[in-house]
C-alpha cells in the first residue's frame, strides 16, 4: 500500500515540476493557429475590406467609472493590456526554467544562454550596419527575438525525426530571447519617465514581494495588486507590459508542503479512506469518505505551486486566444505596388538580414564557442547540423519582433515596411530551417538517439 502511494506521489511531483513536454506540445499546436491568424490578417489588409479591418482596431473602448475613465483604442488594449498577460506567462516560464528547468543548472544553462546571446547580438549589429545614419536605428531590437510558438510549430511538422532534446534547447534559448527582449523594451523603448508613478509601482511591487514572503498564496491577491501595478506602469512611461514580468517574479514558486510532508498527509488520508471502505457494506461513498476525497483534492491543489497553477491556467488562453488576437491586429500588412522597393529600404534590409542571416550565425557561432571553451556541453542526441537548423528557425521573429516594431516606429509607412520585412524573414527562416532539419535528421527514430 505504502509503495503504491509513494509511486503515486513521485508521479504527481514529476508532473508538477517537469511540465516541459506539455509546454512544447501546447506551443506547437499554437503555432499552427498563429499561422492561420497571420494569413487572415494579411488577406484582410489587402482586400476590399481593408478600411473595415483597420477601423475595427481603432475603435475606442473605455474602462472605469464616470470621472475616472481609461480610454484607449482596441489596438492599444490588445498591445498594452492583453499582451501584459502574455508577458506575465513569459515571466512565469522564465522563473520556472531558472528554478527547476533547463536553466536551473549552470552547466545545462550555458549552451542555450550562449545561443540566445549570439542570436540577439549579431542580428542587432547587422541591423545597425544597414541603418546607421538613416534615422531608422531605433529598430535595432526588432530582429533580436525568436517566436517560440512558430518555431516549435515548424518542428512539429517534422514529427518524430526531431529529438526531444533539440526541442527543449530551442525552447530554452527562445525563452532567454524573450527575457532579452523584455529588458530591451524596458530600457530602450519607454517614453518620458513619470517618476511619481515609478515610485508608486515600486511600492506595489514591494507589497507583492512581502505577500510572497508572508506565504500568501491566494491568486486573487496577486491579480488585484497586479492590475494596480499594470496601471502604475502604464502611466509611468515604461511600457505597461513590463508589469506582467515583474508580477511573475513575485508569484510564489515553492509548494506549501515539503515532499515528505505531502506523502505523509496523503498516506494518512488514503488509509482513513480504506478503513472506511472496509467497514462499509455498500458501494456508495460514505459521508466521511466524501469528506476525505475533498480533502485529498484540496491537499493536491495546495501541493501545486501558485506559479505553476497560474501558468497551467493562463498558458492555453495566451497561446490559443491572446497571441492569435495579437496576430490579427498586428500582422495586417499592405503590400502596395512598390513591394520591391520597400524591401530595399535600410530598415527592411536590416530586419531581413538580421533575422535570416544574423540569427543562424549568432546562435550557431556562440553555441560552438561555448562548447569549444568547455563552458558548455553538447547533448549526445544533438548534432551541430541540427544546432544550425534551429539557428535558422531562430529567425522566426514574429510576436516579439512585431511588438518591438510598434514601439520603435510611429510612422505608419515605416511600421508597414518593418512588418513586411518581419513576416517575409519569418517565412524564409521557417522554410529554410524546416528544410535543413529535414535533411540532417532524415532516418532518425522517435527517440532521436541516432541523430
Amino acid at each position: 500500500m505504502n509503495k503504491q502511494i509513494s509511486r503515486f506521489i513521485r508521479k504527481f511531483f514529476r508532473q508538477v515540476v517537469q511540465p516541459i513536454q506539455d509546454f512544447i506540445q501546447l506551443e506547437s499546436s499554437a503555432g499552427f493557429i498563429l499561422m492561420g491568424c497571420t494569413v487572415i490578417a494579411f488577406v484582410l489588409a489587402n482586400s476590399p475590406l481593408h478600411n473595415l479591418y483597420q477601423g475595427l482596431w481603432q475603435t475606442e473602448i473605455s474602462i472605469g467609472i464616470e470621472g475616472a475613465l481609461l480610454t484607449k483604442t482596441l489596438f492599444h488594449w490588445i498591445n498594452d493590456g492583453l499582451m501584459c498577460i502574455f508577458f506575465f506567462v513569459v515571466g512565469l516560464e522564465i522563473k520556472r526554467e531558472i528554478l527547476i528547468g533547463e536553466l536551473a543548472s549552470i552547466k545545462r544553462a550555458i549552451l542555450p544562454v550562449a545561443a540566445a546571446l549570439g542570436g540577439m547580438i549579431i542580428p542587432a549589429f547587422i541591423y545597425f550596419l544597414f541603418t546607421k545614419g538613416t534615422g531608422t536605428e531605433a529598430g535595432w531590437g526588432i530582429p533580436m527575438a525568436t517566436d517560440i510558438a512558430f518555431s516549435l510549430g515548424v518542428l512539429a511538422l517534422l514529427g518524430s525525426r526531431i529529438p526531444h532534446q533539440l526541442k527543449v534547447l530551442l525552447t530554452a534559448f527562445a525563452i532567454i530571447d524573450d527575457l532579452g527582449a523584455v529588458l530591451v523594451i524596458a530600457l530602450f523603448y519607454g517614453s518620458q519617465i513619470q517618476w511619481l508613478f515609478i515610485a508608486a509601482a515600486a511600492v506595489v511591487l514591494f507589497i507583492l514581494f512581502c505577500a510572497n514572503r508572508a506565504g500568501i498564496r491566494r491568486p486573487s491577491v496577486y491579480v488585484i495588486l497586479g492590475m494596480l501595478l499594470w496601471f502604475m506602469m502604464l502611466e509611468s512611461g515604461i511600457h505597461a507590459t513590463i508589469a506582467g514580468v515583474l508580477l511573475a517574479l513575485t508569484v510564489p514558486a515553492r509548494p506549501q508542503f515539503a515532499s515528505k510532508d505531502f506523502v505523509e498527509k496523503l498516506s494518512a488520508l488514503l488509509q482513513r479512506f480504506m478503513k472506511e471502505d472496509e467497514s462499509s457494506q455498500r458501494n456508495i461513498l460514505t459521508q466521511d469518505q466524501q469528506s476525505i476525497v475533498q480533502t485529498i483534492g484540496h491537499t493536491c491543489q495546495e501541493a501545486e505551486t501558485p506559479l505553476l497553477r497560474f501558468e497551467h491556467t493562463l498558458h492555453p488562453w495566451v497561446t490559443f486566444a491572446i497571441m492569435p488576437i495579437f496576430a490579427l491586429a498586428n500582422a495586417g500588412v499592405m503590400l502596395g505596388d512598390n513591394f520591391g522597393s520597400t524591401l530595399m529600404t535600410p530598415a527592411a534590409l536590416g530586419i531581413l538580414c538580421g533575422l535570416v542571416i544574423g540569427k543562424q550565425i549568432g546562435i550557431t557561432l556562440f553555441a560552438w564557442i561555448s562548447v569549444k571553451l568547455k563552458l558548455a556541453e553538447l547533448p549526445s542526441s544533438i548534432t551541430w547540423k541540427q544546432i544550425y537548423g534551429i539557428g535558422l528557425l531562430g529567425g522566426i521573429g514574429f510576436t516579439m519582433s512585431l511588438f518591438i516594431a510598434n514601439l520603435a516606429f510611429h510612422d505608419e509607412n515605416l511600421l508597414n515596411i518593418s512588418k513586411t520585412a518581419i513576416l517575409l524573414a519569418s517565412f524564409i527562416s521557417g522554410c529554410l530551417g524546416m528544410l535543413a532539419l529535414r535533411v540532417v535528421s532524415s532516418g532518425n527514430h522517435i527517440d532521436g538517439h541516432n541523430a
